[in-house]
C-alpha cells in the first residue's frame, strides 16, 4: 500500500485529531474528542507501518528504536503544524504515536485556570508543578503559563524538554529552550548547567527520576521559579511521590525542603466537553489547585498529607479547589456528563449524595 506520512498527518489536522496512532495489521487510528477512530478500512501491513516511520525519521531515530525499542522527537507538517512523535517496537513490528501540538497558544482564561494560578508566575522563587495522566494538557497548560512569563516579566526563562513541543520567541523576557538529546543529555544534567547560565524561570519538562526531582527541588530553593510536571493526579499524591522517590534517610529531609520551596500544585485532567445539544465537541479541562499556605506546609513537614484534601475543601479564599468541586461546577455549567462526573471524581459517594440534597431528595 503507497501510504504518505504526510496525508495521515493531513488528515489528522483537518479532523482535528489530538493523536494518530499507526500499528501494523490495523488501519490507522484517529483520536478525536476522546474517541478512537479508523481512518481507512484497510488494514496497514508490517512493512506499511516501517515506510511510516522511516518517512519521518533520521537514520539515528531509526538506531535508537532498534537499540532501545523507541524514540522521541518531534516533527512539523509542511503547513507548519508540529507533532510530538514517539516510535516504537511491539511485537517486533514497528509503530507510533503522533500527538498533534496546538499550533495557538491558549490563554489562561481559555483553559479555565483561575485567576490565582496567574498570580504564582510572579513569584521570585519556588517550586510549581502541573500533573495529571498522560494526554491530560500538562504541556498546554505549562506552555501557556510561559507565554504569561514571557509577555509581562523580564526574565531568562530556561526551557528543558523532551521534545521541545512549543516554540517561544523572546519577548519581554528571554527565552532559552533545550531539547534532551540533541543540546543536553538529561533533564538533571541540563537544570545542573542552567543553574550556571543567570536563569529566572526554569520549566522542566518532565520530574522522571530521583536525579531530576532533587535538582529540581535545588533550583527552587536557590531562588529560582521552577515549573515541572508529574504523572500523577492530586495534590497530596503528588507530594508523597516526590517523598517516596528518596531514601528513607533522607525523607524527612525532602519534606522539609518541600514544604518551603513548594509554591502550589496544579492537577488537571481532560474530559469530552458538551455542547448546548449534549453532544461532544471538544474537551474541557478539570482542575484541583492547592496553594502553599502555613497550613500546607505543616502537612508537608509533618507527614500528614492525609490531610491536605480537607485544607482544598476549605481554602477557596487561598484561591484552592478540589478536583470533586471543579468537576461538580463543570456538570452543573452543562459542560460535562454525569457519567465522567462520577467516573473521573475522587469521592462519587459524596458528590452523589451533595447532588441529592441540593434536589431536595
Amino acid at each position: 500500500m503507497d501510504i504518505q506520512m504526510e496525508d495521515l498527518l493531513q488528515a489528522t489536522i483537518d479532523e482535528k485529531g489530538s493523536d494518530l496512532h499507526i500499528r501494523a495489521r490495523m488501519p490507522p487510528l484517529l483520536r478525536v474528542h476522546g474517541e478512537l477512530l479508523p481512518l481507512m478500512d484497510e488494514p496497514l501491513s508490517d512493512e506499511d507501518t516501517y515506510n511510516l516511520c522511516k518517512q519521518i525519521a533520521t537514520e539515528k531515530q531509526m538506531e535508537e528504536v532498534e537499540h532501545n525499542g523507541g524514540s522521541d522527537f518531534a516533527i512539523a507538517h509542511p503547513d507548519g503544524t508540529r507533532f510530538r512523535v514517539s516510535i516504537l517496537k511491539e511485537r517486533k513490528r514497528y509503530g507510533m504515536v503522533l500527538r498533534q501540538i496546538p499550533s495557538t497558544l491558549l490563554k489562561m482564561e481559555q483553559l479555565g485556570l483561575p485567576p490565582v494560578v496567574k498570580e504564582l508566575l510572579f513569584k521570585p522563587r519556588g517550586l510549581i508543578l502541573v500533573t495529571g495522566p498522560t494526554g491530560s494538557g500538562k504541556s498546554t497548560t505549562l506552555a501557556s503559563m510561559i507565554h504569561v512569563i514571557n509577555q509581562e516579566r523580564s526574565a531568562h526563562i530556561i526551557t528543558i524538554e523532551d521534545p521541545i513541543e512549543f516554540y517561544h520567541q523572546s519577548e519581554k523576557s528571554l527565552v532559552t529552550q533545550r531539547e534532551i538529546g540533541d543540546d543536553v543529555p538529561s533533564f538533571a544534567e541540563a537544570i545542573r548547567r542552567a543553574l550556571r547560565q543567570d536563569p529566572d524561570v526554569i520549566l522542566v519538562g518532565e520530574m522522571r527520576d530521583l536525579e531530576t526531582i532533587g535538582a529540581a527541588i535545588t533550583a527552587a530553593e536557590t531562588g529560582h521559579l521552577v515549573f515541572g510536571t508529574l504523572h500523577t493526579t492530586g495534590a497530596a499524591e503528588t507530594v508523597d511521590r516526590i517523598v517516596d522517590a528518596f531514601p528513607t534517610n533522607q525523607q524527612a529531609q525532602i519534606r522539609t525542603q518541600l514544604a518551603a520551596g513548594l509554591q502550589a500544585v496544579i492537577s488537571q485532567i481532560l474530559l469530552p466537553k458538551l455542547d448546548e445539544n449534549g453532544e461532544v465537541h471538544g474537551r474541557v479541562a478539570a482542575f484541583e489547585i492547592m496553594t502553599s499556605t502555613d497550613a500546607i506546609k505543616s502537612r508537608i513537614r509533618d507527614n500528614k498529607t492525609n490531610m491536605i484534601k480537607s485544607d482544598l475543601q476549605t481554602g477557596a479564599k487561598f484561591g484552592m479547589q478540589t478536583l470533586d468541586a471543579h468537576l461538580t461546577s463543570l456538570y452543573k455549567e452543562g459542560l460535562i456528563s454525569y457519567e465522567d462526573l462520577i467516573t473521573k471524581s475522587q469521592d462519587p459517594d459524596s458528590i452523589v449524595q451533595k447532588l441529592k440534597e441540593e434536589m431536595g431528595q
